[in-house]
């Protein structure tokens, strides 16, 4: 089997597990949509846009957040329940992870593509602007989020996932923040590696 097979497998098994029984159809499809419309442009843009191994086992990584946190909820994910009994939390905290990945993976995707395209051209101008993507792409989801609250009574608890904390907006966002740093710090170099390797840049 292909890398690429390989990948499509596994995000096949995953999608059907998660469609099975979800907690919540109207959550799940809201949840996973993100994961399905990623896949898809990836794989279509494959033939002109192959990433790098990093860049994609990271998405399907996070394509795999997505759809745990949309068969269960994001508030119900059973590890972090009991992660929670054993470290004392308060609360769930699946969705402080999916939001780490939420700025973790698109900077890699952002950086990728800044530095096959040259669109910027010094490393730390370039970090500046994918932080600030990343932020500005979580505050965004943020957006959404309280939208789909507005127009649906019902899957706006499942899908905010707040568990009556206050500031679970600006932590959703304190945590996207920090992903993106985190990768950019770790895996610039091997990005780098892979990047030369593929040929994509000299």
């Amino acid at each position: 089997m292909t890398k690429t097979g390989l990948w499509i497998a596994i995000y096949a098994a995953v999608l059907v597990w998660s469609a099975i029984n979800p907690k919540d159809y109207a959550t799940w499809l809201l949840e996973v949509a993100p994961a399905i419309v990623g896949a898809g442009v990836m794989l279509a843009t494959r033939s002109t846009f192959l990433l790098t191994p990093l860049t994609a086992i990271l998405i399907l990584i996070h394509c795999i957040i997505l759809m745990v946190g949309g068969h269960y909820t994001y508030a119900e994910v059973p590890l972090f329940d009991r992660l929670g009994e054993i470290f004392s939390w308060q609360r769930n905290n699946y969705d402080k992870l999916g939001h780490f990945a939420q700025g973790f993976v698109p900077a890699i995707i952002a950086r990728e593509i800044l530095i096959r395209k040259n669109v910027v051209n010094t490393a730390a101008w370039r970090n500046f602007f994918i932080i600030c993507f990343c932020l500005g792409f979580s505050a965004f989801y943020e957006l959404i989020e309280w939208w789909v609250a507005l127009l649906s009574d019902e899957a706006a608890e499942a899908f905010l996932g707040t568990q009556g904390y206050v500031w679970d907006t600006q932590s959703d966002m304190a945590w996207a923040l920090a992903g993106a740093i985190i990768a950019l710090v770790a895996l610039g170099r091997l990005h780098d590696r892979q990047l030369r390797v593929k040929g994509f840049v000299s």
